[in-house]
């Protein structure tokens, strides 16, 4: 929410981004993920060791990066949610939105009057974007993206009427519990059949909605074959297997 393109307005665009992924609660290597060269970056709340104050600090170096600002809540805690809008997240990303009841309390949580019922405080948000708080709020409902994540058969079957929900603004694909719940436990598949064909769908039905669809990727096809899809929003590269490969790489070239 910056005189620069917005994230929303980027992803509503079809302009792709491709976010790193913050698990470790150690907050200067969410700057350096954007230094590096991520446009964006998540703070996990969900898999990662995050909690608020990590995300606090996080949240405020990825503003000296320039990169855009992510996070992740656990499941169903859409108090989190505003919590870390106020904190200075522009989109939050809300697992396991199985149906439209789930998908408005979420919203809810992440829309001011009248389109939801988030609560007023973003003093620290409006601190990072260099807004008084007057601006903010004026921007407020249509800059702060809620993406939905869609990962169950359940959700799948509810896609359409979820993309329908005034606040939602899109929807994110987790490949690997989409899997785990298409095979109802048996396997962890992301390339199967019905897992290749579950994000196709996803992805079409909501550019035909005209929401932003993203997606987590596991290697650098996945983000190009994500893009081609028609995912505007790709995660790749967690700072814990990228901080354990660099290092890997790093000893292995020195020969004692």
């Amino acid at each position: 929410m910056s005189e620069t393109v917005s994230l929303a307005e980027k992803l509503k665009s079809g302009s792709p981004v491709v976010t790193g992924w913050s698990m470790l609660a150690v907050p200067i290597l969410a700057e350096l993920m954007g230094r590096g060269g991520y446009e964006a970056v998540t703070v996990d709340f969900q898999h990662g060791a995050h909690d608020i104050a990590s995300a606090r600090e996080a949240l405020a170096a990825m503003v000296l990066a320039g990169t855009y600002r992510l996070a992740r809540i656990p499941v169903g805690d859409n108090a989190t949610a505003s919590r870390l809008l106020d904190l200075g997240a522009q989109a939050v990303i809300a697992p396991m939105i199985n149906s439209v009841e789930e998908a408005k309390a979420f919203a809810a949580a992440t829309k001011y009057p009248p389109l939801g019922e988030r609560s007023w405080g973003p003093h620290r948000a409006a601190m990072l974007d260099g807004l008084p708080l007057e601006a903010y709020l004026e921007k407020a409902n249509r800059e702060t993206v809620s993406l939905a994540m869609i990962e169950t058969p359940q959700a799948v079957a509810a896609l359409d009427a979820i993309l329908a929900v005034p606040g939602i603004d899109g929807v994110f694909v987790g490949p690997s519990d989409l899997s785990l719940t298409l095979s109802a436990g048996a396997d962890m598949d992301r390339d199967g059949e019905k897992t290749t064909q579950a994000i196709r769908t996803i992805a079409d039905h909501a550019r035909a909605a005209g929401k932003i669809a993203g997606i987590f990727c596991m290697s650098p096809e996945k983000v190009m074959e994500a893009r081609d899809a028609g995912y505007t929003l790709m995660a790749y590269g967690a700072d814990m297997g990228l901080f354990h490969a660099a290092a890997s790489t790093a000893r292995k070239a020195c020969t004692v």
